[in-house]
């Protein structure tokens, strides 16, 4: 049987990137920089993986970034729950220069060890990366030994490769992700292994100097 290919994208360039805000399971839409990275991934991806399937977080901002790369594919966007971004709990769409100030301890073992790190109201990474397990069990039993799509968020993309990788959730940090990034994992006899990870040549006509 041909390997499973996992095509992982980022979702398009949202408000609260610069400066950051703990976005997560709020609903934002994609900015005009955004929609125009989703327009130019979209035909980058088409002419390099031909999928079966195209998924994505029920939020807008990778709904929209999928419906792109679907639509250059003739591929409707299946939203899968298990994919939606982190949740942040009581840090939701605060600014990190604010969380910083208000509890820098908590913020700083966020940024050292976030895999050690609970959050008030908030998802662990372990709760990440248990319902990612189960999107890629989906994902994979739906479509053997073919490419499928998947739009995420920057966290949840983060954690999938460290999965892919072998790596504890201690490297969380280590894998940068930036918007409309593209990843590919391929799954074959011998396990995974990962073929592109943040790549973002393909939007350079979109960088700024």
């Amino acid at each position: 049987m041909n390997p499973f290919t996992l095509v992982l994208i980022r979702h398009g360039h949202v408000e609260g990137i610069h400066p950051e805000r703990f976005r997560g399971r709020i609903d934002l839409a994609l900015t005009e920089l955004g929609q125009k990275q989703a327009g130019i991934t979209a035909r980058f991806v088409a002419s390099q993986w031909p999928a079966t399937s195209i998924y994505a977080s029920p939020l807008a901002r990778c709904v929209n970034t999928a419906e792109a790369i679907g639509d250059a594919q003739g591929l409707p966007v299946q939203k899968l729950p298990q994919l939606i971004d982190i949740d942040y709990g009581k840090w939701q769409g605060r600014g990190r220069d604010e969380v910083k100030e208000a509890e820098p301890e908590l913020f700083r073992a966020w940024m050292e060890q976030p895999h050690l790190t609970t959050i008030e109201g908030a998802e662990t990474l372990q709760d990440v990366q248990a319902r990612l397990a189960r999107a890629l069990d989906h994902m994979r039993r739906e479509n053997p030994g073919n490419t499928v799509i998947a739009v995420g968020h920057d966290s949840t993309n983060r954690v999938f490769l460290t999965m892919a990788l072998g790596l504890s959730l201690a490297s969380y940090w280590h894998l940068q992700q930036d918007p409309c990034a593209i990843n590919v994992l391929r799954f074959g006899a011998n396990g995974c292994r990962v073929v592109a990870v943040n790549e973002t040549a393909h939007l350079i006509e979109t960088w700024t100097h």
